[in-house]
């Protein structure tokens, strides 16, 4: 993200921002951005004595502010980090005093997960005004595979779309656990090699045979054997496999597939661009089209949202893991 890239470049440069606001529902670039003021901005001798963490839960707007008034002891600057500052949300206005009028020797970071301020206050305008404001928005799922790849590119790493996929569905949009992962991959894996869904099954331990990429894949063919297979094994292993991250992607899936029939252009470019997928994954949908006419999807998707109730405990008496997935398979193959 460019943002990102002029924060880092003016703390390389020696020329940061008094205030740096650091709010939004993705804490992953809010932690990787306060980590890197604290790591960078000042040397190993000066944080000692001109580096502080205070955090949302057991401090006050007042005492960020007496903190943020002092002056650096032998060194340029000073930095302030307040951690989980949405706990300071109800007086987070109080702090507009200081960021009108702030100590430009001082850099203060504010981490304010999950939560925006009101830009109709004056906080926003006054933070705009004097210092940062970062939103960190929350990437949606068709946004993570193109995350994954983008951030492995950066640090001269490829990976197979496959085994992007596999990682989104497995890790879910949590940039910090996906994050994590890829730290682990990198370190085990040379750069010039591909990361494959292989080295992700050795590395992480997620199945490339038994996962739901390779079940709605199955159920697209009309694999029944191979569908079965792994509706067995789910059943076995239900921790790993809850029925409601399923029942979520067959639901994606045969939406898409809905999508799919209405579309004039069948391009791969199109149909990519339309369904928010890989082109690499467009095959699956020409073939599950062959094998799902526009009616008999509009029936599976209905009976999917029967399903999904069931698994919630609507309308049912506590069905089963396993009698669950196996109606599934009844209903869509």
């Amino acid at each position: 993200m460019e943002r990102i890239k002029e924060i880092v470049g003016a703390i390389d440069a020696r020329k940061p921002k008094p205030i740096y606001f650091l709010m939004g529902e993705e804490p992953y670039y809010i932690d990787k951005i306060s980590q890197y003021i604290a790591d960078n901005l000042l040397t190993e001798e000066e944080r000692g004595f001109n580096q502080m963490v205070l955090y949302g839960k057991d401090t006050q707007v007042d005492e960020v502010i007496a903190n943020s008034k002092r002056f650096p002891m032998m060194a340029d600057y000073q930095v302030v980090i307040v951690k989980e500052a949405q706990h300071l949300s109800r007086n987070i206005e109080n702090l507009v005093g200081y960021v009108e009028n702030p100590q430009w020797s001082t850099v203060l970071v504010v981490c304010y997960k999950y939560k925006k301020l009101d830009k109709r206050k004056k906080l926003y305008k006054a933070i705009q005004k004097n210092g940062e404001l970062f939103e960190s928005n929350k990437l949606y799922e068709n946004q993570v595979a193109e995350w994954i790849r983008r951030t492995l590119a950066g640090k001269k790493y490829r990976i197979s779309p496959k085994a992007c996929i596999l990682l989104v569905e497995y890790l879910g949009t949590d940039l910090s656990k996906i994050g994590n992962e890829l730290d682990k991959l990198m370190l085990v894996i040379p750069s010039a090699d591909e990361i494959t869904p292989e080295a992700i099954e050795k590395h992480i331990g997620i199945s490339k045979d038994y996962n739901n990429f390779e079940l709605k894949k199955a159920i697209g063919e009309k694999d029944v054997k191979k569908a079965s297979r792994i509706i067995d094994y789910f059943a076995q292993n239900p921790k790993d496999n809850p029925f409601v991250v399923t029942i979520t992607l067959m639901n994606t899936f045969f939406t898409q597939l809905l999508q799919y029939h209405g579309l004039s252009d069948h391009s791969p470019a199109n149909v990519a661009k339309v369904l928010g997928v890989n082109p690499y994954f467009v095959k699956e949908y020409t073939i599950a089209a062959k094998n799902y006419p526009m009616k008999t999807v509009s029936r599976i998707i209905s009976s999917l949202r029967e399903l999904d109730l069931k698994g919630k405990g609507v309308g049912a008496n506590n069905i089963g893991h396993a009698d669950l997935l196996k109606e599934l398979l009844f209903e869509v193959v």
